[in-house]
């Protein structure tokens, strides 16, 4: 069955909460209770980004979403804030197949590629996204929305595990 890619609507919102909340357990499996604990974006955050014409799902026939990604315009790369799978999907292609879209509207507006923080030792953090074409961003070259993103981060308490920014030219 085909994979429909299509922007996020009002109505898919809190579909997007509940694959957030599920594929937030994941995070259980590898000692990190914290991430699983949190709070899913709130209804009116994710309807920023789905105003802003840069929340994307993912489904196949019947099924309910699947996936979902949310972007932002962030210097010259299109950022990836959040790609989340529900679990009962993993592994079949949605969050590939979210991100090729993102590159993809990163080419229309002109975007030199994809930038994403994540975590560097969760399986299907940085070690997926590096067999997507993403490459490390070293602290020192990262670009000022980089450098406040991770900084944001810091603040919060993400960076109690190791983290890193990572970049994917397009094309």
């Amino acid at each position: 069955m085909t994979t429909e890619i299509r922007p996020a609507a009002f109505v898919d919102l809190p579909r997007l909460q509940q694959i957030e909340r599920a594929a937030g357990e994941m995070f259980r499996t590898v000692g990190m209770p914290e991430i699983a604990d949190d709070a899913p974006p709130s209804i009116e955050e994710l309807q920023r980004y789905a105003d802003a014409g840069l929340a994307w799902v993912a489904t196949t026939g019947p099924h309910p979403l699947e996936a979902y990604l949310l972007a932002e315009r962030l210097d010259d790369a299109l950022h990836i804030e959040q790609v989340s799978v529900d679990p009962k999907y993993a592994r079949l292609g949605r969050g590939r197949e979210l991100i090729d879209q993102a590159a993809r509207v990163a080419a229309d507006l002109s975007c030199t590629g994809l930038t994403l923080t994540t975590f560097v030792k969760v399986p299907w953090n940085a070690p997926y996204y590096r067999r997507l074409g993403f490459k490390e961003i070293h602290d020192g070259a990262l670009t000022p929305g980089l450098a406040a993103v991770r900084q944001g981060e810091a603040e919060i308490g993400l960076d109690r595990w190791p983290r890193v920014a990572m970049y994917r030219p397009l094309g």
